[in-house]
Parts: structure tokens; C-alpha cells; sequence
């Protein structure tokens, strides 16, 4: 996994602050540096802006790192990881896949619910399964995909929510990691982790020139 020289002139709170090549696989795709606030800038990687090709590959990519874990099934969290869990189920010939949902709607109403904070997203919110998807996963063997793995905190409120249901969760793909911090919120879940690539978080010097920050504490 490889990661790209940052090109990050300075931190502009709340705007454009640059950009980051980062390698996908076989892929490279150079991605906006965003502040999120003024000590944390991110390189923002937008799955559903990426274009049917580079989505298609990088879902065959993911197939292959999952297919020996025995997957049955593939699992995601709307809504970036939507692109990933429909291409790495095409490619793994399966013809369905289960998305926990963040936002509530009418047939979530007696969801399994599980609360979840990401980097990007501030206030806590809630992933939600179906019951009526229940089935898809109980008793079976379980990959769960999504864009990114930064923290690990929404990828752990997955697992959670995942083994409630019954699942055997058996892999856990991400197009990238970012930074070194999942490894703690995930602890010995961290060890079915595989992805792409990988890329830092970046923090401001006293001069406001950005540098990498790797291990995301």
C-alpha cells in the first residue's frame, strides 16, 4: 500500500487546503484536503464521485483481498460504502448485499440499532439493520466493506450491530486506511482488516504549512 507525496500549501479552516495522491490498488486518485477544524485536516475521499470504472476495479480488487476469509455475504453502512459493496458483490458473483442505514426511515421503525460517531460526520448517529434483512446475514459469513477505515469507530458499531444479528463476520475492506488509530477502537478485530491503500490526516506547523500525521491521536 502506498501513499502519495502531500501537496498541501497551507490549512484554510473549513475549505480547500490542497490535495493528496493516494494509490487504490492498482488505482492512484488524487483526493481535496479539507479542514475539518483548525488542527485536522483530512484527504476526502468521495466513493460516489469516482466514476463507474474506477469503482468496478477497485470492487474486484476488494473481492480478491476478501474471497479466502469465505465471505458469503457482503455488508456496508450508507452511503460511501454503497459503491463498494455493490461492485465487490458483482465481482464476487453474489446477487446480494446488506447496507446498515444512518438515516431513519419507515421501514426502520423496529431496526437494530447501534450508535456510531465518524470522523467526518461530528454528532453521533445511529446505524440501523433491517430485521427484515436479519436473515441475509444470521449464521453466515460476513465481509463488511466501506471507503474508508479511519478511526475504526463506525467500523466497530458495524461489527456490533453485524453479530447481533447472528453474523460471523470474517473480513472487514476498506479502499483505504487512514492513519494508524483504527487499530485501537477496533482491537482484536484490527487483524481482519485489509484494504488498498493508505493515507495520513494532516496537522498545521506554526507556519500553517500541513504535515502527515500517521498515527491520528
Amino acid at each position: 500500500m502506498l501513499s502519495g507525496p502531500a501537496s498541501v500549501p497551507g490549512a484554510v479552516p473549513g475549505g480547500s487546503s490542497g490535495s493528496y495522491r493516494v494509490r487504490v490498488g492498482s488505482q492512484e486518485v488524487v483526493l481535496p484536503v479539507v479542514a475539518l477544524d483548525s488542527g485536522l485536516s483530512i484527504a476526502l475521499l468521495i466513493t460516489v464521485d469516482q466514476g463507474v470504472a474506477f469503482m468496478a476495479q477497485a470492487g474486484r480488487e476488494i473481492a480478491a483481498l476478501v474471497a479466502p476469509s469465505g465471505a458469503e455475504v457482503v455488508a456496508t453502512a450508507a452511503t460511501m460504502g454503497l459503491p463498494v459493496a455493490i461492485e465487490t458483490s458483482r465481482a464476487l458473483g453474489y446477487d446480494d448485499y446488506l447496507v446498515l442505514h444512518k438515516t431513519p426511515k419507515i421501514h426502520l421503525a423496529d431496526a437494530l440499532v447501534e450508535p456510531v460517531r465518524s470522523i467526518t460526520t461530528g454528532p453521533v448517529q445511529h446505524l440501523r439493520l433491517d430485521r427484515a434483512r436479519i436473515g441475509s446475514v444470521a449464521g453466515r459469513r460476513v465481509a463488511f466493506v466501506d471507503d474508508v477505515v479511519s478511526t475504526g469507530s463506525s467500523a466497530a458499531a458495524a461489527l456490533r450491530l453485524l453479530r447481533r444479528a447472528g453474523a460471523e463476520v470474517v473480513a472487514v475492506a476498506a479502499l483505504v486506511t487512514e492513519t494508524w488509530a483504527w487499530r485501537t477502537s477496533l482491537g482484536e478485530d484490527a487483524g481482519l482488516v485489509c484494504s488498498l491503500g493508505a493515507m495520513p490526516v494532516f496537522r498545521p506547523r506554526p507556519d500553517g504549512a500541513l504535515v502527515e500525521d500517521w498515527q491520528g491521536q
